[in-house]
């Protein structure tokens, strides 16, 4: 084993026993389980964040574990979000470009991290949602556990009684929630439309407040099952030596949000919990990505990482070593309901946004259908110029509605960021490269110049 295997080593077990010191530390000579916990549309508007919408259980997570402020997916759209997390790759790179339910799908579903897992002795249960294959029992869980609709009110029990189940090895349980997913539910006493703000790229409008007061409904009934499986995590003594991975797929169901590569659409929740120094209510303000979970994952178990990932582990961050672990972040869409090609580079001061589909218009139906977009439409979106490139200043800018890409004194920015750009495409063989990327025989998509993603859409033949 080389020195820098040795050192790496020293750090984890330095950080394993900070975490024993906090009473939530990896038992020795065991690997430590693991908890997936993920919803659906929720991006960054929780209570940890600061925003109000209450998310209690989530909150005393965040208190106890580790809130990471700047997290972004791979995708800002559902499959390519989730498989970009599983397998440590980007979108383009392992196959996922669009929906799974619309006929896409992973090159390789050996690539998935369960059967990393498995060769560390590792049972793989999937319950609920996982949104990265049709049929899920080609991923290749050891159990699936699916649901109609995948809602809190049965996948949250399903996760508790499993987790008060006996356990001869460690586990991956992967639960996922349809919750915050559009349709959202119906608002309660404490979700007054009077007293909601819209989030920050949407009016304040009558229509817009009700929309958001649905939303957090959808958060408070997800947050419930979050509390469900965090208290049979608790009550059945498996706390101590789990590590709770809690997150989302991409920014909420609203305008400008979902499938946007502004941080609207690509920044996520991501709170982790236990073994490895993910404790004591710290918060990471160094820039992550999905694609880090699992060589975090790979080090926190003592696995050897898979080379084709793409991330870096989590833990300097974690345990004091390093302030970032990236200098920049990329991000991509593909396909949603409709063909809209387009690429991101995101560093700490600047966000780059290029467009490769020569529209010049809002692609609508990557927009699902809500109160917040209908006001949209009525105020003439359809009609809205899309630049084809945009160049953002986050410190200035942090919502990203002043495009700077043709102003001078952005020059060098823009060429430093088109470069980044460019140079991360070539170093992943992006087929964007080639020209338009074809979806898959038998694929579903609907028309980008069309207004919703429920319009009727072209199968691939």
């Amino acid at each position: 084993m080389g020195t820098g295997n040795v050192a790496r080593r020293n750090f984890i077990g330095a950080c394993a026993a900070g975490a024993a010191s906090s009473g939530l530390a990896q038992r020795k000579g065991t690997r430590p389980n693991i908890l997936y916990i993920h919803s659906h549309d929720t991006g960054r508007y929780l209570q940890p964040y600061g925003h109000a919408v209450p998310a209690p259980n989530l909150q005393r997570l965040a208190e106890a574990g580790v809130l990471f402020r700047k997290a972004f997916n791979a995708a800002p759209t559902c499959s390519p979000s989730r498989a970009s997390l599983l397998t440590g790759m980007c979108p383009h790179r392992n196959g996922m470009l669009g929906l799974a339910h619309r006929g896409f799908s992973l090159n390789d579903y050996r690539q998935h991290i369960v059967h990393t897992l498995r060769t560390a002795g590792y049972r793989s249960v999937l319950c609920g949602l996982q949104h990265v294959a049709r049929d899920p029992k080609v991923i290749g869980y050891d159990e699936v556990m699916s649901f109609q609709g995948n809602h809190v009110e049965d996948v949250a029990p399903a996760a508790a009684a499993f987790l008060g189940g006996k356990h001869d090895a460690p586990f991956f349980l992967d639960t996922g929630f349809f919750e915050t997913h559009r349709e959202f539910r119906r608002p309660g006493p404490g979700e007054d439309l009077r007293f909601c703000q819209p989030p920050a790229p949407i009016p304040d409008t009558p229509a817009t407040r009700a929309d958001m007061a649905a939303f957090k409904a959808s958060v408070r009934v997800m947050d419930d099952g979050v509390g469900k499986v965090l208290d049979a995590l608790e009550a059945n003594g498996l706390a101590e030596n789990t590590l709770v991975i809690s997150t989302t797929d991409h920014g909420i169901a609203f305008p400008a949000m979902k499938c946007s590569l502004t941080d609207h659409g690509m920044g996520v929740s991501l709170i982790l919990r236990g073994p490895g120094g993910f404790l004591g209510g710290k918060v990471v303000d160094g820039m992550v990505s999905h694609l880090d979970i699992f060589p975090t994952l790979c080090e926190l178990a003592g696995i050897g990482k898979p080379p084709r990932l793409e991330g870096a582990s989590l833990l300097p961050l974690v345990c004091g070593e390093a302030e970032e672990i990236h200098e920049e972040i990329f991000a991509e869409v593909n396909y949603h309901a409709a063909y809209e090609p387009k690429r991101a580079a995101r560093t700490r001061r600047w966000k780059y946004i290029k467009h490769f589909d020569g529209r010049g218009h809002p692609n609508l139906p990557n927009c699902d259908d809500g109160l917040s977009k209908s006001y949209w439409l009525e105020k003439g979106w359809k009609d809205r110029e899309v630049e084809r490139e945009q160049l953002f200043d986050l410190v200035f800018d942090p919502n990203e509605t002043r495009n700077v890409a043709g102003e001078s004194g952005a020059r060098s920015a823009l060429e430093e960021m088109r470069g980044r750009l460019s140079r991360w495409m070539h170093r992943t063989g992006d087929p964007l490269l080639q020209g338009p990327v074809a979806a898959p025989k038998g694929a579903k998509v609907n028309d980008p110049d069309g207004i919703s993603p429920k319009e009727t859409p072209r199968v691939i033949g």
